[in-house]
């Protein structure tokens, strides 16, 4: 079986470097060429330019000989760059699983309410109605195909150097305290572990929360990670003052308790970190954590 990804982010690497023995060959693509060169000669992944300009002339042979593919490459403003330039080709070619990571940012605000797959998505911002309106597409081409198409609602993501014991040790830390505020996290190998479970078990059209199991207010966990690392606390910054990039802020307009009980029970999920307490224990005696 032959895994090929759009988009070798974190997420998308940490997948392929965890499951890469469970493939016979994998190919990914990056921007920039010569951060493809520096991960070809860091990993034994075939690397691919996949840019706003060009793209390597290689890829259409990539997909005719793919099984797998995993999208993790964001759209743009005219939607999905992936579909819009490869989506004859992966019609075409014997794919038979793909999974495209999306976020749990579809779903809008919900005023701390509980929620889950079945809840109907009211995005907030254009960049949410957007990655829906992905969603979409990716899952009419599997209803047309005929084609395994998964798609994963994440929540916010982190893992080893990506989490807020680097944030606290780098001195970049915050802790924003906005009433009622809560967000759900996933650690990188839990993704890992759902995407490889749904490789084994597909299910054409399926969505998927890939969240942990308790939301959280944010100042608590950086609580927990600077106890848990003996660093000192940040001062409390009142979210309408705080220093926030505008992508930032906007995840503080939307409040919601995602449930992830679909990918336990439908796909078999253990998670190895149900909560933040658990992913920073892992991390916390990582020097590149």
């Amino acid at each position: 079986m032959n895994l090929f990804v759009f988009g070798l982010g974190f997420t998308a690497r940490h997948f392929a470097e965890r499951e890469g023995a469970q493939f016979a060959a994998v190919r990914a693509t990056v921007t920039d060429g010569a951060r493809a060169d520096a991960i070809a000669r860091e990993t034994t992944f075939a690397m691919r330019t996949f840019g706003p300009e060009s793209d390597d002339p290689r890829i259409a042979a990539d997909l005719a000989e793919t099984d797998a593919l995993l999208v993790s490459a964001p759209p743009d403003r005219d939607g999905d760059t992936v579909l819009r330039r490869y989506g004859a080709a992966i019609r075409d070619s014997r794919i038979g699983w793909i999974g495209y990571l999306s976020t749990i940012g579809v779903y809008g605000d919900h005023d701390g309410a509980w929620i889950d797959e079945d809840t109907l998505p009211i995005p907030k911002s254009a960049r949410s109605r957007g990655r829906l309106a992905v969603e979409d597409a990716w899952l009419d081409l599997g209803r047309q195909t005929g084609k395994a198409v998964q798609v994963f609602r994440l929540s916010g993501i982190y893992g080893p150097g990506r989490n807020p014991l680097v944030k606290l040790r780098e001195g970049k830390s915050q802790r924003i305290i906005k009433a009622g505020q809560v967000f759900n996290r996933i650690h990188v190998d839990d993704i890992a572990t759902t995407l490889m479970a749904s490789i084994r078990r597909p299910r054409p059209g399926a969505t998927y929360n890939v969240t942990d199991d308790e939301p959280t207010p944010p100042q608590v966990v950086t609580e927990y990670a600077a106890a848990l690392a003996g660093l000192p606390l940040p001062p409390e910054v009142d979210f309408e003052t705080a220093d926030l990039s505008p992508m930032a802020r906007s995840f503080y307009g939307e409040n919601k308790r995602v449930r992830n009980r679909l990918i336990r029970e439908e796909l078999g999920v253990d998670l190895a970190y149900p909560t933040y307490r658990e992913g920073l224990a892992a991390l916390v005696g990582d020097a590149s954590a």
